[in-house]
């Protein structure tokens, strides 16, 4: 999955647990404003020495930064599958969000004071089983499933965090597939659907 194509719109989640220390949230986020900074000045994401960092944040790991002003979205970007060190996924993902968001321009040294961060860290996607919609629909669990719908060479995905705008599984499901370019009622068997879940801080 190409790491530079916004793939999930989201807002705080609140409450949400994560397997990761303060002090090491606290380093993820640290990295990301580094790494805008390093954007505004040099034109290109934080270079990241990965042996300064502990073994856990040197794993590859899929993740998104969302970057929001006055808790509205100001660039978003991400990637579904491992690619990367942790911490230089998270430096490539908030340079791209800050820069190569093609919904926002590029991000100005203004604005840059008035960011808020947000990490999600990706657990590995699972396919889903079913053979109807309202197969799969009873198998989504609302506030926990990030999903990844893709059919006939269109893909979309929403972070957890979404279901607090979209708090309904239908609901969820049919903007998810809107997203893709599908109709909302779209249907097909070679319809496919993954889950996942985060870290989130």
């Amino acid at each position: 999955m190409n790491s530079h194509k916004p793939l999930a719109d989201q807002k705080p989640l609140a409450n949400q647990k994560t397997a990761y220390s303060p002090a090491e949230q606290q380093l993820l986020l640290d990295i990301a404003k580094n790494s805008i900074q390093t954007g505004l000045q040099q034109q290109h994401p934080l270079a990241v020495t990965l042996s300064d960092y502990s073994e856990q944040l040197q794993k590859k790991r899929a993740t998104f930064v969302t970057l929001t002003i006055n808790h509205e979205l100001r660039g978003c970007i991400g990637s579904l599958s491992p690619q990367r060190a942790l911490v230089d996924d998270i430096a490539h993902n908030a340079y791209a969000a800050a820069f190569s968001d093609p919904r926002f321009p590029a991000l100005s040294p203004q604005e840059f004071e008035q960011l808020e961060y947000h990490i999600s860290i990706l657990s590995d996607t699972s396919p889903m089983q079913f053979d109807t919609e309202q197969a799969l629909l009873a198998q989504i669990r609302p506030g926990v499933d990030g999903l990844v719908l893709s059919d006939k060479n269109r893909q979309s995905t929403f972070l957890p965090s979404v279901w607090e705008q979209l708090p309904e599984a239908e609901e969820f499901l049919q903007h998810l597939k809107r997203k893709a370019g599908l109709p909302a009622d779209y249907w097909s068997d070679t319809l496919q659907v993954s889950r996942y879940t985060v870290d989130y801080f």
